[in-house]
């Protein structure tokens, strides 16, 4: 009996430190090991306990739950305000700006507001065991945006019917905004009008991308979705022919001059912007003289001129599946700045002394000319570290030993080895993808990756490190905070269920070298590009500030973006910074540089969310030649909506369907990543080996859906699966003429 009573007297106890840390911590966001932690308790029954009664506040809305598993004390009054968040499915919310809670708004409450549209907000009284609901009260800031679609235009009206996930309705056109638009044609449009009483807004065209389908059309259209510019204005394209390479005797004087050292340039081989070469010579001591070499973009590209502000606005170039949309026009990016073999160039260089073990003696960094010997891509340098033969053998040999021990060094001290292989599609003339590839990285990448680290690193130690007493001038870093401890704990958590352990405590050199022994021991094995991708989303997105905290991906204390001016913004105020600071110049405003920085690290976002969208693309296009075909793969998504998997062959990925899984009632459970059948108990579990067949495509969607092969589901004539699938577009569209026709 006092064991037991002992037992309710720590549960009281427990709950009491839970509530007390609550009520004095009213901002703070956490979990249930984070608070466990904070209370001094760690053990599993301890765990178990704190997340339960978590979940019991939540449910009697004494806590906010802004995300499975992530806990807040209320803070809301009645009215707040907030961004909106607009879905096509009708579950429009807004996250506040007092607790960052997703407030639940009906579309009657939302006064068509937009997605993005800043909002006020009255919010209903909390029912127990009831969502929490909104109704928009103003809107405060409308954010400017488009849609993007197909247009409809017959001879009575014209609409353009949306791709958008965030626009259920139609936007309806008349048709003298229509800007020579057609039917079929793909359109950017901008809503002008959306009446309280009507259920579709009225629009104008923007601008026609071409017709729907067509390869450009869509690429083009890929860009828009995401706010990324699909061509140069001409007057910021005449501004850039105008610019000479003007490398005259006084520019020279200026600067050291190393064309008289052997040069060259290592790129992919269909590249056209080299904004980095290496050169190398032996010292009279024997050491080796190394410079990285860097286009000075900056020499040309003035602060505040119409070219630096396009630039500025665009931060990077972006990589498309079958394109480059580059930052700079291509009369900079790819003649006066790229190192082309055999022409006197302008650089900004980091010049090393190093000895035979890859140790950096002295450094400096300095304005240089310097003119590159030989363009190699990769495969040709690729093919001299593997031969020993070939144009500067003995120079490319000499760089891949020393980058060879520079990269083991950087690894034992504690940088993670994400060398994963990338998805390439071969393209045909039209853009239609006719096959799949592997892009590896061999020592030819590493060799230049390894060099690039290091000038990068240098750069940021010579501004960042000052004596003491000193404070560091204004600076844009890169960096990489420490990763999630959930899903640290998540990732480990599934590695054990392939045979890997993996640290979650200690020092960040400990956790990642346990890291980088997974990755090793994955290496060519089925579960690599599952395990390795949920590593990666384990960890922090790396970004741009003017606040160092150091690189925790690479193992860097100071760490920054020199090497490549041509294609990233950050690189040109890096530039920038150096001459001001070379030369003795006071600090910029910091203020001012972190908006730059934000801005930066925005604009990198968006674009690699329109190549990960193009990829996505060309997936279900080439995915579209291979309907009824069976493919083995892996479950690599579990959600309320269906299956994820990831093809062995090709690396594709597609959703089964929680509706095409007919054999049984499915119910989601979210802590063990998996489907279970209520009345057969079968499971599908994240990482599991799977037969599918390719069922369905949609380009406009980026979808693409399988069905599950095995013995209860045999594979389905091709016939069969169109056939399904026209019959549900047919419905589709009878739907959405019948809608439209209820609306005139």
């Amino acid at each position: 009996m006092a064991k037991k009573n002992n037992t309710k007297q720590k549960g009281r106890q427990l709950k009491a430190d839970v509530d007390n840390y609550i009520a004095t911590h009213p901002s703070e966001l956490f979990n249930y090991r984070q608070l466990s932690h904070a209370i001094g308790v760690d053990t599993t029954a301890a765990y178990r306990a704190v997340a339960l009664y978590l979940a019991e506040l939540a449910f009697d809305g004494n806590l906010i739950e802004t995300a499975p598993g992530k806990y807040k004390a209320p803070q809301r009054t009645v009215s707040a305000e907030g961004i909106f968040v607009r879905r096509s499915n009708g579950k429009n919310s807004v996250i506040t700006d007092d607790d960052g809670e997703e407030i639940f708004v009906a579309e009657r409450n939302s006064m068509h507001a937009l997605n993005g549209d800043r909002v006020a907000i009255a919010i209903a009284a909390r029912v127990k065991g009831k969502e929490p609901e909104a109704e928009v009260t103003e809107i405060i800031e409308k954010k400017d945006q488009v849609f993007i679609g197909t247009l409809k235009v017959d001879k009575r009206l014209a609409y353009l019917l949306t791709d958008s996930k965030y626009l259920a309705t139609d936007i309806y056109i008349p048709r003298a905004k229509l800007k020579g638009g057609k039917n079929g044609d793909k359109a950017i449009v901008r809503i002008t009008h959306w009446p309280d009483d009507a259920k579709n807004p009225q629009g104008e065209v923007v601008d026609i991308l071409g017709e729907t389908g067509k390869n450009d059309t869509e690429m083009h259209a890929i860009l828009a979705e995401f706010g990324l510019p699909y061509r140069y204005p001409e007057s910021v394209e005449k501004a850039a022919e105008k610019i000479d390479a003007g490398i005259t005797p006084e520019v020279v004087a200026a600067r050291e001059d190393m064309r008289d050292v052997t040069t060259f340039t290592i790129d992919p081989r269909d590249a056209k912007d080299f904004d980095d070469a290496l050169s190398i010579r032996t010292l009279p001591n024997g050491n080796y003289e190394v410079g990285v070499h860097i286009a000075d973009v900056t020499h040309y590209v003035r602060p505040d001129t119409p070219l630096d502000r396009e630039a500025r606005d665009r931060a990077t170039s972006v990589y498309l599946v079958d394109r480059v949309v580059p930052m700079l026009p291509e009369h900079l990016s790819n003649g006066i700045c790229s190192l082309r073999p055999d022409e006197d160039k302008l650089t900004f260089s980091c010049i090393f002394e190093m000895d035979n073990n890859a140790k950096v003696l002295n450094s400096h960094i300095c304005r240089t000319v310097t003119r590159s010997d030989r363009r190699f891509a990769y495969e040709e340098a690729q093919e001299i570290i593997e031969t020993g033969k070939g144009d500067y053998a003995e120079e490319i040999l000499t760089l891949d030993r020393l980058a060879k021990i520079l990269r083991a060094s950087r690894y034992e001290n504690g940088s993670v080895d994400f060398d994963r292989a990338e998805v390439r599609f071969e393209i045909d003339e039209h853009g239609h993808p006719t096959s799949v590839y592997f892009k590896e990285s061999k020592d030819a990448n590493k060799l230049i990756e390894e060099f690039m680290l290091l000038a990068n690193k240098t750069v940021a130690a010579s501004i960042g490190l000052v004596p003491k007493r000193k404070k560091a001038k204004a600076f844009v870093y890169r960096v990489h905070d420490q990763p999630d401890p959930e899903r640290l704990a998540n990732l480990a958590e599934l590695s054990r269920t392939f045979g890997y352990k993996l640290k979650t405590t200690g020092t960040p050199r400990d956790i990642n070298r346990s890291i980088n022994k997974m990755l090793k021991d994955i290496k060519g094995k089925g579960e690599e590009n599952f395990l390795a991708t949920l590593a990666i989303r384990s960890m922090a997105k790396a970004i741009y500030t003017t606040t160092n905290i150091g690189h925790y991906g690479l193992g860097f204390e100071y760490y920054t973006h020199f090497t490549s001016p041509i294609r990233r913004y950050p690189d040109m105020m890096v530039h920038r910074l150096l001459e001001r600071y070379l030369a003795g110049g006071r600090s910029v405003n910091l203020e001012k540089l972190e908006e730059q920085c934000k801005h930066s690290s925005d604009m990198e976002q968006l674009a690699a969310n329109a190549e990960r969208a193009s990829i996505k693309y060309k997936a279900v296009e080439y995915m579209g030649d291979h309907l009824g075909e069976v493919f083995t793969g892996m479950i690599s998504g579990v959600t309320e909506w269906g299956l994820y998997v990831e093809l062995d062959e090709n690396k594709c990925e597609g959703l089964v369907p929680m509706r095409d899984l007919a054999d049984d009632f499915y119910d989601f459970d979210p802590k063990n990543y998996c489907l279970i059948g209520r009345k057969h108990g079968n499971r599908y579990r994240l990482g599991d080996k799977i037969e599918v067949q390719v069922a369905r495509t949609d380009l406009q969607k980026k979808q693409l859906d399988f069905v599950i092969v095995d013995e209860k589901n045999p594979p389905r004539g091709v016939n069969e699966l169109t056939a399904k699938s026209k019959n549900k577009s047919r419905q589709q569209e009878s739907i959405g003429k019948k809608r439209r026709k209820g609306r005139r």
